[in-house]
């Protein structure tokens, strides 16, 4: 890995800190702090890059980074989708459809030892079998075991299938700045976080920084900034603002799949891991619902397993 991260990178690591939501009131507010950052961030990386999920909030992240590019006048940041083998289809389907739209330059990041072995969700893997680096990782975790069952809900599958293949393209391609859609209502390991959030420990990942220009959305914002900005951006026609209260009640001429939103969050999920370990809170569509009755994340395995803590100081979102 580098051992240093670029010198001449100079940044408020402070930004955000002791903030919340209400420090930003109105939906205005929150894109003016997100496009600031992002300004911020294309002057001052050499080689950064948007991590995106095909989720609704690093889709954000996304449109702001691509609108301030465009105001710039310089490239937008090669994108980066984490392959963990566990998608929803719609999911791959959905980040492919978008990603020749938008041409955007997409990256997928894999953990290559398991494409090596041919591996799918589930199978019991020996640890024979695992590369001398994915071994060192296991150890990294202090795992047992002589055997290890791949899936990307668990702490070291997680840890193997989306952290260490990231950082491997961290490192294979030279990021040194990365935008990521964490918020600071969205779970309480990320309560803390700034504007941006250095990652320059060298014996844990790639020296970086973490760059978080939607911090101050609330799970409702990330929705109004879709049906005020986003959706009628992509979709032709789109009256501004117009909510739908289903797939059927699209404006005349309008299907789902003109809109640049996952067909899963039509279905009732707020939140989208793996297949197995993501469930929908309710059958009408995410914005549809009462986003103040539950946590969004309540229905991702990884959360309920509380490892996100553990897994963000090893370079987790």
């Amino acid at each position: 890995m580098s051992p240093t991260f670029p010198s001449d990178v100079t940044l408020d690591y402070d930004g955000g800190r002791d903030e919340d939501a209400s420090n930003y009131p109105s939906l205005e507010d929150k894109i003016s702090k997100a496009v600031a950052v992002t300004q911020q961030a294309l002057d001052q990386y050499r080689r950064p890059t948007v991590m995106w999920t095909g989720g609704k909030d690093s889709t954000v992240v996304l449109y702001v980074v691509r609108e301030v590019a465009a105001e710039m006048g310089v490239e937008v940041p090669p994108v980066v989708f984490i392959d963990h083998f566990e998608h929803f289809p719609e999911t791959v389907a959905f980040v492919e459809q978008w990603a020749d739209e938008w041409d955007l330059d997409l990256v997928v990041a894999r953990n290559e030892d398991f494409v090596r072995l041919d591996a799918s969700p589930g199978d019991e893997i020996p640890l024979a079998d695992l590369s001398e680096t994915t071994r060192r990782e296991l150890e990294r975790l202090d795992y047992e075991g002589d055997t290890l069952t791949l899936d990307a809900d668990t702490f070291e599958g997680n840890h193997l299938l989306k952290t260490v293949a990231f950082n491997d393209v961290i490192e294979a391609d030279g990021f040194d700045g990365i935008f990521s859609g964490v918020r600071w209502d969205e779970q309480e390991s990320r309560a803390d976080e700034t504007f941006f959030s250095a990652r320059h420990d060298s014996e844990k990942y790639p020296p970086h920084d973490r760059v978080h220009p939607i911090l101050q959305f609330e799970e409702a914002d990330i929705w109004d900034a879709f049906w005020e900005f986003i959706v009628p951006d992509a979709a032709s026609g789109y009256p501004d603002g117009f909510v739908p209260e289903s797939a059927d009640d699209l404006p005349e001429g309008i299907a789902a799949t003109d809109l640049p939103i996952s067909p899963k969050y039509f279905e009732g999920f707020r939140s989208l891991g793996t297949e197995s370990g993501s469930a929908k809170s309710d059958d009408r569509p995410a914005w549809v619902q009462d986003l103040g009755a539950s946590t969004e994340r309540a229905g991702r395995a990884q959360d309920k397993e509380d490892l996100m803590g553990r897994l963000r100081d090893l370079g987790y979102m």
